[in-house]
């Protein structure tokens, strides 16, 4: 996905705090809300695009989703982690 040295150096564009590679069942549980229609993202607006992968910001409130292997990071872009775990696909988020 993305290059370990790369990742090193990546923050958060808000906090500035460490981004690290999420998990692949949290990519699966986002992925299966994206798939529902469920997940919004922090500018409110529903995310389509399926994650290749994403990057967790170090408090673990907000993931920056890799789409066609670019991370995207929008501080409105990101997806609110708190609501997407609460809620399992088919709850609503």
């Amino acid at each position: 996905m993305i290059d370990p040295n790369l990742l090193a150096q990546l923050r958060c564009p808000e906090t500035r705090q460490p981004l690290q590679a999420a998990e692949p069942a949290l990519l699966q549980q986002l992925n299966a809300s994206i798939d529902a229609g469920e997940l919004r993202n922090r500018g409110g607006q529903p995310v389509k695009r399926r994650c290749d992968g994403g990057l967790v910001r170090q408090d673990g409130q907000y993931l920056y989703p890799v789409c066609e292997d670019i991370a995207v990071l929008l501080v409105d872009e990101a997806i609110p982690l708190e609501a997407a775990q609460a809620s399992p696909p088919g709850k609503g988020v």
